[in-house]
């Protein structure tokens, strides 16, 4: 379980209670280096595949659901686009987050290992069936494993 998607509970339920959120893209025509992570997952389009599948897996996980409660289409649409912003910025894409940092966002949440670690078999789960690679879970497992002692509270 050394790779995640920032707790995707914490990220998604970061996300969904997270706040002001943008998106900004980089110019057209800004290269993006073909041995990135971003390159090696197939780019924005695998990355917003990704993430359509596994926030409703994260809703309906009867651990991570109360996270969700209430979230209206519109915050749901919200934490989507700042789920594929991040982690399309983390993997070297050129999406810039702008979303609150995780800190703030999972503060008061009460998110436990449990909680961190009911979400990562999630994303497991959902990148089994995108095929994703033993180098890419790894490489975007480092670069988002940073974020566990902002999400994970107890």
């Amino acid at each position: 379980m050394s790779f995640f998607v920032s707790s995707v509970r914490g990220i998604v339920t970061a996300l969904a209670i997270c706040g002001y959120v943008g998106y900004v893209e980089a110019p057209a025509g800004a290269a993006t280096d073909p041995t990135s992570l971003y390159a090696r997952l197939g780019g924005y389009d695998a990355i917003a595949a990704v993430t359509d599948d596994f926030i409703p897996r994260l809703i309906a996980d009867p651990k991570l659901s109360k996270f969700f409660g209430g979230v209206s289409k519109n915050s749901a649409d919200r934490i989507r686009q700042l789920v594929v912003d991040q982690l399309c910025a983390a993997s070297g894409g050129p999406c810039i987050y702008l979303g609150r940092d995780m800190k703030t966002s999972h503060k008061g949440l009460h998110i436990t290992e449990d909680d961190w670690n009911s979400a990562l078999a999630d994303f497991k789960v959902t990148l089994d069936k995108f095929n994703v690679g033993q180098r890419e879970r790894n490489d975007l497992g480092a670069a988002l494993a940073t974020l566990k002692a902002d999400i994970v509270e107890k």
